[in-house]
């Protein structure tokens, strides 16, 4: 005696669920990819192309009551901004922090600015540059 088949005929009553829901996710993760993929291109191009100023630590002297910092800015003709530059102690407590303004027309900017420090100074960082 032969025992019946529980399986379906192939073809004859369409997709099984399993099929229809392996597409979809399938679909689903296509779409998700491509959203992020354009999110994380969108913020690196604001993140290179918009940065209208920059600036590194060219050298610095550090003192008993201040710091003085070489800096080397790069900025867009036109653009205005500032840099914050801080100091810190042996120790790693922060003994300085400024913002220095940088405006006019030149792209590059040489320059020796003063950081006040309330304990001698032995680093100087650029934390950031910012335009407005």
């Amino acid at each position: 005696m032969s025992t019946a088949s529980t399986r379906l005929p192939e073809g004859r009553y369409g997709r099984s669920s399993d099929e229809r829901a392996d597409r979809t996710l399938k679909v689903v993760g296509a779409v998700l990819a491509v959203a992020l993929l354009g999110l994380v291109g969108w913020f690196g191009y604001h993140y290179v192309a918009k940065s209208e100023i920059s600036a590194e630590v060219i050298s610095f002297e550090p003192g008993e009551k201040s710091v003085q910092v070489h800096l080397e800015v790069r900025k867009d003709a036109g653009a205005k901004g500032y840099c914050t530059v801080r100091s810190q102690a042996e120790d790693g407590a922060e003994v300085g922090r400024a913002d220095f303004r940088f405006d006019g027309d030149g792209t590059r900017i040489d320059k020796v600015v003063t950081l006040r420090t309330t304990s001698p100074g032995t680093t100087a960082e650029l934390l950031g540059c910012h335009t407005g």
